[in-house]
C-alpha cells in the first residue's frame, strides 16, 4: 500500500510540474502511459484548474474511464468544468450501464441534451436502463448480450460470437425460443468441444440461475455469493432476456451497499459525498441529529419528572444513569448489528425470525444477568457508605440498579432484534435500526425504567 501511495504521489508531482510548465505534449504522453485508476486518484487531489487541463489532454476513452472512477464529489465538480459536447463525447465511450449511471448524476436539463445528442440506438438503450430503479437488477445490468435460438447449431453460435461487437468478457451464450423467452445458457467450453452440427438445444443448462429486472441489487449480490457465479442473466416480467450482470459489477454493488449501511448506522447519508461543501455535509448530518436532540430532551424531561419525588434518591441514582444507558444501548446495538448483517448477506438464519429470536433471547438473558450482577456490585462499592446509609437504604438502590440494568438490556435487545425485521418488511433500510435515532430511543427507555424502579423501590 505504501509503495502504491508513493507511486501516486510521484505521478501527482510529475503532472503538476508539466502543468506549470504548460507542456501539453509531455503531459498527454505521460497520462497515456498510466492506468485510469491512478489518474483518477490524482484528479481527486488536484484543484479545478488542473483538472480542466488534465481532461483537455486525455484521450476520450481514458477520460471516460477516469470520470467513471473518481468519487462522486469530484465527478460533480468535473461536470461543472466540462462542456456539454465534452460530456457527450465521454458518455459515448462508456458502456450503456455505466453511461446510464453517470447521466443520472447530471441535472435533468443537461442530461436530456446529452441524450439527445447521442446516436438514436445508444440513446434508446440508455433511456431504457434509466427507467429501472438504480438499486435493481435492471438498473445495474449490461444490456449487451449474445443469444441464439434453440434450433441453432454450435457452428452458428460460434459464428454469431465472432460477429458480435462486444468488448466485455463473456462466459456463456444464452438461448431463447422463437418468441424470445429465456431457456437457459450454454457454456463456451461446450461450443469449443462439441461437433459443429450439434444442436444448441441439446447443450442447454435448463437450471441456469437468473434474476428479474426488479430484483433488488442486494439480493443479486447474495445470489452471486451463494452460488459462486461469474455472470447471471436478467429477465423481464415476461421471462424474456434483457441483459446480464457480471461479477465486477456485483463487487461495486457490494461496496455501495456496505457504504450505505455504514452511513445509516452512523446517522448520515451517502449524499454527503456529492459535494465538498461543509454546509452541505452539516445539513445532512443535522437532519439526523435534530431528532436525536429531541430524544435527549425527552430523556432530560424524564429525569426532571423523577426529581420531584425524592431529591436525595434522584441525586444518588442519577450518577448511575450513564452506565445504564451506555450498557443497554450497546447491548441493543450488538443485537441489531448481528441481525442487520444477517439480513444484508442473506444468511438463512437471519431470514428465519423465530430461529433468530430464540437464539438472541437466550444470549440477551445471559448478558443482562451478567451485567446486572456486575453492575450491582459496582454500584454497591460506589454508594455503600455511612453518608448514604443516613439518607437512603443502599441495598434498595443497588437492587433497583441491578433490576433496571437487566430490564433495560432486555428491552434494548428486543428493539435491536425486532426493528431490523420490521424495517425490512415495510421497505426501510434495516441498518437505520442501528443508527442514532434508535440508540437515543433506547437511552430514553432505559433511563425511564431505571428511575422508575429507583423511586419505587426506595420510597
Amino acid at each position: 500500500m505504501a509503495e502504491q501511495d508513493d507511486k501516486i504521489k510521484e505521478l501527482w508531482q510529475e503532472i503538476e510540474h508539466l502543468i506549470e510548465a504548460q507542456d501539453s505534449t509531455a503531459l498527454r504522453q505521460l497520462l497515456g502511459e498510466q492506468r485510469s485508476s491512478d489518474i483518477a486518484e490524482v484528479v481527486e487531489f488536484v484543484d479545478d484548474e488542473q483538472r480542466g487541463v488534465i481532461f483537455d489532454v486525455l484521450a476520450k476513452p481514458m477520460a471516460a474511464e477516469v470520470l467513471e472512477k473518481v468519487n462522486e464529489a469530484t465527478r460533480a465538480t468535473l461536470f461543472e468544468l466540462l462542456q456539454e459536447n465534452e460530456i457527450k463525447d465521454i458518455v459515448s465511450e462508456l458502456d450503456y450501464d455505466d453511461a446510464a449511471d453517470l447521466l443520472a448524476e447530471l441535472p435533468e436539463e443537461i442530461m436530456q441534451k446529452v441524450l439527445g445528442s447521442l446516436a438514436r440506438e445508444d440513446s434508446q438503450e440508455i433511456r431504457k436502463l434509466m427507467t429501472y430503479s438504480e438499486d435493481s437488477a435492471g438498473g445495474i445490468m449490461d444490456p449487451i448480450i449474445i443469444s441464439v435460438h434453440e434450433d441453432a447449431t454450435v457452428a452458428e453460435a460460434i459464428s454469431k460470437i465472432r460477429a458480435a461487437e462486444i468488448d466485455e468478457d463473456f462466459y456463456s451464450v444464452y438461448v431463447t425460443n422463437k418468441t424470445g423467452r429465456f431457456l437457459g445458457d450454454v457454456r463456451i467450453r461446450f461450443l469449443l468441444t462439441k461437433p459443429e452440427d450439434t444442436k444448441i438445444e441439446k447443450l442447454i443448462d435448463p437450471d441456469t440461475i437468473h434474476v428479474t429486472t426488479n430484483t433488488d441489487q442486494e439480493e443479486v449480490r447474495n445470489i452471486f455469493s451463494k452460488n459462486d457465479l461469474i455472470v447471471v442473466p436478467v429477465l423481464d416480467k415476461n421471462h424474456k432476456l434483457v441483459g446480464r450482470i457480471t461479477a465486477d459489477r456485483v463487487i461495486e454493488v457490494a461496496e455501495e451497499e456496505a457504504a450505505e449501511d455504514l452511513y445509516a448506522m452512523a446517522g448520515t447519508d451517502a449524499d454527503e459525498l456529492d459535494k465538498f461543501s461543509a454546509f452541505h455535509a452539516a445539513r445532512i448530518r443535522m437532519t439526523w441529529l435534530l431528532p436525536c436532540l429531541i430524544g435527549t430532551a425527552i430523556t432530560a424531561m424524564v429525569m426532571t419528572f423523577f426529581r420531584t419525588h425524592n431529591q436525595i434518591v434522584f441525586v444518588v441514582a442519577a450518577a448511575f444513569v450513564p452506565m445504564i444507558a451506555a450498557i443497554s444501548g450497546n447491548a441493543g446495538l450488538q443485537t441489531s448489528a448481528i441481525v442487520v448483517s444477517g439480513l444484508a448477506t442473506g444468511h438463512l438464519a437471519a431470514l428465519k425470525f423465530s430461529q433468530v429470536f430464540t437464539r438472541e433471547v437466550r444470549v440477551a438473558l445471559l448478558v443482562a444477568l451478567s451485567c446486572s450482577i456486575l453492575g450491582g456490585l459496582a454500584c454497591a462499592l460506589l454508594i455503600y457508605s455511612k453518608a448514604a446509609e443516613k439518607t437512603i437504604e443502599p441495598v434498595r438502590l443497588i437492587f433497583a440498579f441491578g433490576t433496571a440494568m437487566f430490564s433495560a438490556i432486555m428491552v434494548a435487545t428486543t428493539l435491536g432484534l425486532l426493528l431490523p425485521f420490521l424495517f425490512r418488511r415495510i421497505g426501510i433500510e434495516p441498518a437505520i435500526s442501528s443508527g442514532p435515532l434508535v440508540t437515543t430511543a433506547n437511552d430514553s427507555i432505559s433511563v425511564a425504567i431505571y428511575m422508575s424502579l429507583a423511586v419505587i423501590l426506595t420510597s
